[in-house]
């Protein structure tokens, strides 16, 4: 079973960054496509950046294009999400999760096979 752990949420003003971190349990971890989705209150979970397993390539929606950027480390298990000028509307809980079936580009909730916890991001005007 593959554990996901995210960290790094908070509260920052608008304009402001985090860099959220997800460290994973397996050992095969390097062999994962890696997704961050958000789910803000009311509303789906959406997708919002993913990551091949060596790196090279990396996808994001439309709506954080250009201000938050995916990447990982293979040697920490970690996979992380540096978010740059914050809007208020980025507000909610971020999960990292884990596709093992080497899809490239996987946005969709249901290819992905396992799932942090989530933390949380607040934004305030």
């Amino acid at each position: 079973q593959v554990q996901l752990v995210e960290s790094g949420g908070g509260l920052v003003q608008a304009g402001g960054s985090l860099r959220l971190s997800c460290v994973a349990s397996a050992r095969t971890f390097s062999n994962f496509f890696m997704g961050w989705f958000r789910q803000a209150p009311g509303k789906e979970r959406e997708f919002v950046a993913g990551i091949s397993w060596s790196g090279g390539y990396t996808t994001y929606s439309d709506s954080v294009k250009g201000r938050f950027s995916i990447s990982r480390d293979n040697s920490q298990n970690s996979v992380y999400l540096q978010m740059n000028s914050l809007k208020p509307q980025d507000t909610a809980v971020y999960y990292c999760a884990a596709d093992p079936s080497r899809r490239l580009g996987t946005r969709s909730l249901t290819e992905y096979d396992y799932w942090g916890q989530g933390t949380q991001v607040t934004v305030s005007s």
